[in-house]
């Protein structure tokens, strides 16, 4: 309908240069004809036959001048009774075409009746009709008013409910007699403005009749802004990337067009994908307000105290989440969320600090947690794991830079000696915090049972007793009596 418009306007600067010289050329030659006449005399202009001729305006743009305007209006009629054949509706020229009569002397008169009539029949038919204006551009038509204001009312309760735009109604009467409204209550909205992003009104209006919609159409289109969505049938050798790339779309894009397709689906060839990006024609407006209760989390508080061992905790007060009321300005554009803004807030409930009181105190009996390497260097021959046939309980370090053996963290000796278990010499530590280490194969031992030693104190030296292959240190580390691999927790 707009490149109808369009057409329209340049056909009216066209005729509106061709009035201009058709007038002149009619008044040149009555005052010809006056003249041949013999200026004014009585007998002279009575002997002159007059004869009428019209001008022919379509939509008040001259289109020519013509001797009879009953062939215009047949041209017209046949038009009008040929549709009516195809449509319900009451049909009748698709442009208002006027005529001016004017009385000439008979002399040679110029008419285009040939020109005039291929302009007639271009017009076409129109019906009244009701049309949605946006921006100033009639983008839908409908039959009637009734059908346009019903499609934009259904367009609007799409993203207001009837409820809600009641609810609006009773904001702005009471903001106009500054009445106080009732406080919302927990996740509760109200509607404060409802409007569109466009200027969009109904309009009554003639149309095209082939232009007009149903409602369920004109519907659809106010949504999606088309009436077909293209589809593109999968090729050979096709991915969703390359066939976003082929109609300038981005891979995320794609992929909401097509629900429950992902990044990684197969398309099939013959597969159909929807490759139209939908964008509407108008946008919902909406403005509300929502009272949200919102946590505040509480804060943590560290007391270092040394009269606690390190690593022991203890919680001098529990925290609490303090609780926060938030009024928030929710705009929307077509259901979308395009800005939020918090416009009121009001503390409910304070939070507890929480306060843990944490333990420095480190003495020799009891380790740390962590553990340092028990060789002066040296490299791992072997590890965790079954060996032979059997397990492997622990860690074997071999090579080292000197022979001695230092204890992996503070602790209490609990066992110093020879054993009959294939370990050979070994002595194991209690750390007093869960854990135990032991050293095998030890070829002399430094310390003995109940003696208390921090960290990196010599208990001996590395040998090859009990069931050993050669020198080398066999370590493990037990944690609340359970096995652990030692490359977990030894720092090197």
């Amino acid at each position: 309908m707009k490149n109808w418009g369009n057409r329209l306007t340049a056909l009216s600067g066209a005729m509106k240069a061709k009035v201009n010289k058709s007038r002149k050329s009619a008044i040149a030659l009555t005052a010809a004809a006056v003249l041949a006449a013999g200026g004014t005399h009585p007998a002279a202009a009575d002997s002159e036959q007059l004869t009428t001729v019209y001008y022919v305006y379509i939509d008040g743009n001259y289109a020519g001048t013509v001797l009879d305007k009953e062939s215009i209006q047949s041209e017209v009629a046949q038009q009008v009774e040929k549709a009516q054949e195809s449509y319900d509706y009451e049909l009748s020229a698709g442009a208002d075409i006027s005529y001016i009569p004017e009385q000439v002397f008979n002399t040679n008169i110029k008419t285009e009746e040939s020109q005039v009539l291929k302009e007639v029949a271009e017009v076409g038919v129109s019906t009244e009709a009701a049309g949605i204006v946006i921006d100033g551009e009639t983008a839908v038509y409908l039959e009637t008013m009734e059908e346009a204001e019903a499609v934009l009312e259904k367009f609007k309760l799409q993203y207001a409910s009837e409820k809600e735009l009641d609810g609006l109604e009773a904001y702005k009467q009471a903001e106009e007699s500054e009445e106080t409204l009732p406080p919302l209550e927990k996740n509760e909205e109200r509607l404060t403005k409802a409007g569109m992003a466009e200027e969009v009104k109904a309009e009554e209006m003639k149309a095209d009749p082939k232009l007009i919609l149903s409602e369920e159409e004109a519907f659809k289109l106010l949504n999606k802004g088309t009436l077909a969505e293209k589809k593109y049938k999968v090729q050979e050798g096709d991915v969703l990337g390359k066939i976003a790339a082929k109609h300038d779309l981005d891979l995320n894009k794609l992929l909401a067009l097509n629900p429950g397709m992902k990044e990684d689906s197969i398309v099939k060839v013959g597969q159909e994908v929807n490759v139209t990006v939908l964008e509407p024609m108008i946008h919902a407006v909406i403005e509300k307000e929502i009272y949200k209760k919102e946590k505040i989390a509480f804060e943590k508080e560290v007391i270092e105290d040394s009269s606690m061992f390190k690593g022991d905790t203890k919680v001098k007060q529990e925290g609490k989440d303090g609780v926060k009321g938030i009024t928030y300005k929710i705009t929307e554009q077509n259901g979308v969320p395009v800005q939020k803004a918090a416009i009121s807030e009001k503390v409910l409930e304070e939070p507890v600090k929480e306060i843990v009181i944490k333990g420095t105190k480190v003495i020799p009996s009891r380790g740390d947690g962590s553990f340092a390497w028990p060789a002066d260097g040296g490299y791992i021959s072997s590890k965790l794991g079954y060996r032979w046939g059997k397990m492997h309980k622990g860690i074997d370090i071999a090579r080292p830079s000197s022979r001695t053996i230092s204890a992996a963290d503070n602790g209490k000796v609990v066992s110093a000696g020879m054993t009959g278990d294939g370990y050979g010499k070994k002595v194991i530590i209690d750390h007093q915090n869960g854990y135990r280490t032991l050293y095998a194969h030890l070829d002399s031992i430094d310390v003995k049972v109940g003696q208390t030693v921090p960290k990196g104190t010599k208990i001996g030296m590395m040998g090859s007793t009990g069931d050993s292959t050669g020198v080398h240190l066999h370590f493990e580390v037990y944690k609340n009596g359970s096995l652990k691999d030692p490359l977990k927790y030894v720092n090197r």
